[in-house]
C-alpha cells in the first residue's frame, strides 16, 4: 500500500496574462485565446521585458535570465510538502524528479535538489513528459515494501515557458510554470491511500510532441488534442467505474493543457461540474506539475471519505491515471 502523505506547489509571481500575449502582436487576441484554450493567466520564470524584446528566440539564453532555476522552484515546492506532513529533510529517504525541461542531462536533477535541501539520500530522475508524476507513482507503487525509504519525496520541475517560441500563437497561450512535491510512503499511512495506478504509452506517436536539446517545444496541435480528449475520457470512465460509489464525494483531475480538452473529456465521461477540479484558466499548462497543483490547491478540503481519480497524458505518447482515497478520520 501506498500513502500519500501531502503535496507542495510552488507557482513564480511573474504573471503572463492574455492582455500581455495580445500586446506582442502575432495574431492573436484575448478572445481568441479564450475561445481555442480556455486560459486566462499563467505564471513564468521568465522576466516580461525578456519576453517582449526577445519573444525568447533564443531558449538556451532563457536559462541564463530565468529568475528562478528549477532547483530553487522544486526547493520551495518540497518545503512546503514538509512543512504540511510536518517533516524535515532529514526524514526523507529518496528524492525523485522529473519532468518536461531538466535544465541539464548531469547530474540527475534530483541530486541537486536533494543537495540544496540538506538530503542525503539515494535520489534520481525519472522522467515521462507531462506524466511524470503518474509514473513516479505507478512504478513506486510496483517496489517491493521493503525496498522503500519511510518517506520519498516526489518533485516535478516545470518551468516550461523557458521552452516556448513566443513568437509561435500556437504554443506562447498554453504554457505556464509550476512545481510540486509530493511525499509519500509504503510503512506509515497518511491522509490519502494510493489506490490503483495505471501507466501506458504508444511509442508509435513520439514523434508528435517533442522538445530538442536546446530548443523550442513543438507539437503536432490536432493530433495531440483528439489523443488527450481520447485516453483522458476513457481514463475518467474508467475510474468511475472501478471505485464503488459509497455516497462520498468523487472528484476528477486531468492534465491541465488545455480547458476545452478538459470540458470536452468531461462532457463524454459524464463528468459533472462539481466533480471536476481544475487550475488550467489561473495558471496554464505546467506540465507533470499541472494535475498535482490541483490536488495540492484542494488539499485541506480533501477528508471525510472524498475520493480522486487524477487521469494525465504526455508526451511519447503516455498515459495513465490514479485513484487516491481520503479515508474518514479513525
Amino acid at each position: 500500500m501506498l500513502f500519500l502523505h501531502s503535496l507542495g506547489h510552488f507557482h513564480p509571481e511573474a504573471v503572463l496574462d492574455n492582455a500581455f500575449l495580445e500586446s506582442l502582436d502575432i495574431g492573436i487576441d484575448c478572445a481568441w485565446i479564450a475561445e481555442r484554450v480556455g486560459i486566462e493567466r499563467r505564471r513564468t520564470v521568465l522576466p516580461l521585458d525578456y519576453i517582449r524584446q526577445t519573444r525568447n528566440r533564443d531558449p538556451r539564453e532563457a536559462v541564463r535570465c530565468a529568475t528562478y532555476s528549477n532547483e530553487e522552484t522544486a526547493v520551495r515546492a518540497a518545503r512546503h510538502a514538509l512543512s504540511r506532513a510536518g517533516l524535515d529533510p532529514s526524514d526523507i529517504g529518496m528524492v525523485v524528479a522529473g519532468g518536461c525541461s531538466p535544465e541539464s542531462t548531469l547530474p540527475a536533477e534530483a541530486c541537486r535538489i536533494a543537495g540544496a535541501l540538506g538530503i542525503a539520500a539515494p535520489a534520481f530522475d525519472l522522467n515521462a513528459g507531462c506524466a511524470s508524476f503518474l509514473a513516479q507513482l505507478h512504478f513506486l507503487a510496483q517496489w517491493e515494501q521493503s525496498a522503500v525509504p519511510d518517506f520519498v519525496l516526489l518533485v516535478n520541475p516545470e518551468n516550461n515557458t523557458r521552452t516556448v517560441d513566443y513568437a509561435d500563437r500556437n504554443v506562447s497561450v498554453l504554457w505556464g510554470d509550476g512545481t510540486t512535491a509530493a511525499i509519500v510512503s509504503t510503512k506509515h499511512s497518511g491522509p490519502g491511500r494510493i489506490g490503483r495506478t495505471h501507466y501506458a504509452t504508444d511509442p508509435t506517436g513520439w514523434h508528435l510532441i517533442q522538445t530538442p536539446a536546446g530548443g523550442h517545444f513543438r507539437q503536432d496541435g490536432h493530433a495531440v488534442q483528439t489523443f488527450a480528449v481520447r485516453r483522458t475520457t476513457e481514463l475518467f470512465r474508467a475510474g468511475r467505474e472501478q471505485f464503488t460509489y459509497n455516497g462520498s464525494p468523487l472528484y476528477f483531475i486531468g492534465h491541465q493543457a488545455n480547458l476545452r480538452i478538459l470540458e470536452s473529456a468531461c462532457r463524454r465521461a459524464d463528468v459533472q461540474p462539481r466533480e471536476h477540479l481544475s487550475c488550467v484558466a489561473e495558471f496554464g499548462n505546467c506540465g507533470a506539475a499541472g494535475a498535482p497543483s490541483v490536488l495540492s490547491m484542494h488539499w485541506d478540503e480533501l477528508v471525510g471519505g472524498a475520493r480522486v481519480v487524477l487521469a494525465v497524458v504526455g508526451a511519447g505518447l503516455c498515459w495513465g491515471s490514479v485513484q487516491i482515497e481520503f479515508p474518514e478520520a479513525a
